[in-house]
């Protein structure tokens, strides 16, 4: 299988070296800076004890031929509109593209310059991020690639790339609706970022303090009702592991939207809270903690200057 991945950062370049590592026909797409790091160093992957390294087939958008039989679009959403451009020429008629964003505005995106037909869903749930020599470091063990066609097809081009995904050990199951399992890491990733960023604090720093155990619970209500309003109620077992995560005494968790917010960089907050705020707006949802984590992160935004595209 002929392997496109847009990006080669935490979570792109993760997975993207698990199917080099294993032998598969993998080439990333970068910008030239990126392309001039990894040729000189690879693309590492480091901590929980392992540290290997896969020197990638690399390519950047003025390089880039097609078609390929899957791409792997791995960026933020606030370079996706560059990537969407950049990317076309490896989309042919038979290109199967797994978007690893949070949200779903970008489903739409991708439907209209490339077809619903071509477009599957797709979760990524990795715990990693790059360091400072531009190596992804893992946190924790978790590699979990959830994907499907947007109707819930089991089709046999889906069966083909779950066989490749977890042949290189990425766990890679297929859900009857994937289009839920991506409203459902939406909820998730929009309270924790919202109770992190709300409050400029980790999951224990502010569940430690007192009153700060009630706002974990009381932003996963708002996001859970919008979720329940669109048809994809969250269950109690969802729930009860997001709760887990931004309800925990002690915790140093931080979500990258929290990282990204204290260095000065722009965020993802259109993409993931506009969209969600305005879908609860259309849907008579009242959510005024996500509006206040909005209104927060786009005074931020404003500060920052508009957003940078890249891969």
């Amino acid at each position: 299988m002929k392997i496109l991945v847009v990006g080669a950062g935490a979570t792109g370049g993760y997975f993207g070296a698990l199917l080099a590592r294993t032998g598969q026909d993998v080439t990333f797409l970068v910008r030239p800076a990126r392309a001039a790091a990894l040729r000189e160093r690879g693309l590492r992957v480091v901590g929980r004890d392992e540290e290997w390294v896969v020197a990638p087939r690399l390519v950047t958008a003025d390089e880039l031929t097609g078609p390929y039989d899957l791409v792997l679009l791995s960026v933020k959403s606030t370079g996706l509109d560059r990537a969407v451009e950049d990317v076309a020429p490896a989309v042919g008629p038979d290109t199967a593209v797994v978007p690893l964003l949070n949200g779903l505005a970008h489903i739409d995106v991708l439907n209209a310059r490339f077809g619903a037909s071509a477009v599957l869903g797709g979760v990524a749930k990795v715990v990693t991020t790059l360091d400072a020599s531009g190596d992804i470091r893992r946190l924790a063990p978790l590699a979990h690639l959830t994907f499907g066609e947007q109707d819930g097809t089991v089709s046999p081009r889906v069966e083909r790339i779950r066989a490749v995904l977890e042949a290189a050990g990425i766990d890679a199951p297929v859900p009857e609706r994937v289009m839920t399992a991506m409203w459902h890491k939406w909820v998730f990733i929009t309270t924790f970022g919202a109770v992190t960023s709300l409050m400029r604090g980790t999951v224990g720093d502010v569940y430690d303090t007192p009153g700060g155990p009630a706002l974990g619970p009381a932003v996963l209500d708002e996001a859970a009702a919008v979720a329940a309003a669109a048809g994809h109620p969250v269950p109690e077992e969802e729930r009860a592991a997001t709760l887990a995560v931004v309800s925990a005494s002690g915790s140093p968790m931080l979500p990258s939207l929290y990282r990204d917010l204290t260095a000065g960089h722009p965020t993802e907050v259109e993409h993931l809270f506009g969209d969600l705020t305005d879908r609860a707006r259309d849907f008579n949802v009242a959510t005024p903690l996500l509006d206040l984590a909005t209104l927060h992160l786009r005074v931020h935004q404003r500060r920052v200057g508009a957003p940078a595209a890249g891969l």
